[in-house]
């Protein structure tokens, strides 16, 4: 009797002293990861909780927390890609705004000012006036459009449409300013018609943005195309030219907002910087794609992917 009661004392010493040598090792670990943790977060480090440890339970909590800290990490980064890209915008928005407002003052004062101005100096001055008011609203109206579709809630109606007709479509109304840059057109557009789930409207900004661009940028390659094609379980319609190409370093950014190529490609232009970016939106609005390619003299091209229908 008193040598059981005696073994039993002595598990409970043993049980007693391994359960404070165990509180005592997890308040150490615990110790630890708060001082770590602190130490991260005070200095904005991309480190992880390591920490070498039997205990299970710390063990999954050491898990969790470097789970977190990835998530936060990564918030962390989109706030500042966000940020730098916001100051980006900002400051490209004002140099574009800037530009045509200081031509428009220009022209005021000079209306206002200038008692020498004959009749037809003046018509000229109002006429160039009045192009560089057109461009501002139009600059306005395409950031506001980029805001728009960026919007969480912004939906546009998709329905059945033949992507051959809106091709032909889009080159048609090209075509006399193609003829007059001297470029060599070259389009296929196959007799079979290839339907995907899009909306007109946006499908026409798309392609009128990307043959602007080609007209713009690429005539000094001396030809534009237009090509329809199956891929796969897919419709690509490539927009391309053979001018001077888009150096690698800006292929990456070219959908960005308010990227401009001027110094990629031919600096004597100005666009916006919003083409691309509205396009890309609108594509990816109907759950399509666009991708860029570009060897310089060889082929530039914008593609477009969309899945197919055909029922």
């Amino acid at each position: 009797m008193i040598l059981a009661l005696s073994v039993i004392i002595i598990v409970l010493v043993v049980m007693n002293g391994w359960q404070y040598f165990s509180r005592k090792r997890i308040n150490k670990n615990l110790n630890e990861i708060s001082e770590k943790l602190t130490d991260i977060i005070e200095h904005k480090t991309a480190e992880k909780m390591l920490l070498q440890t039997d205990q299970h339970s710390i063990q999954l909590l050491l898990i969790q927390i470097n789970r977190l800290l990835d998530y936060n990490q990564k918030v962390f980064a989109d706030y500042a890609k966000t940020k730098d890209s916001l100051r980006k915008m900002i400051s490209n928005m004002s140099h574009d705004l800037k530009t045509p407002l200081t031509v428009i003052l220009g022209y005021v004062e000079k209306l206002k000012l200038d008692e020498k101005l004959n009749e037809e100096e003046k018509e000229m001055a109002i006429l160039r006036l009045h192009e560089k008011v057109l461009g501002l609203i139009a600059l306005l109206n395409q950031f506001f459009d980029l805001v728009k579709i960026e919007s969480d809630d912004y939906m546009i109606p998709l329905s059945k449409v033949s992507l051959n007709e809106i091709c032909r479509k889009n080159v048609l109304e090209f075509y006399d300013l193609l003829l007059s840059k001297g470029l060599q057109v070259e389009i296929e557009i196959p007799e079979q018609n290839f339907y995907i789930l899009g909306n007109e409207n946006a499908l026409n900004r798309i392609l009128s943005n990307l043959i602007s661009n080609s007209i713009r940028y690429g005539s000094d390659g001396g030809v534009f195309g237009l090509t329809l094609r199956e891929d796969g379980g897919a419709i690509a319609v490539e927009i391309w030219d053979k001018g001077k190409g888009i150096a690698k370093v800006h292929q990456d950014r070219v959908f960005d907002r308010l990227y401009t190529l001027d110094d990629a490609r031919n600096s004597q232009f100005q666009g916006s910087g919003l083409g691309l970016s509205i396009s890309k939106r609108l594509t990816e609005a109907m759950k399509g794609s666009i991708h860029l390619s570009s060897k310089p003299f060889e082929k530039t091209t914008f593609t477009c992917i969309f899945k197919q229908i055909t029922y």
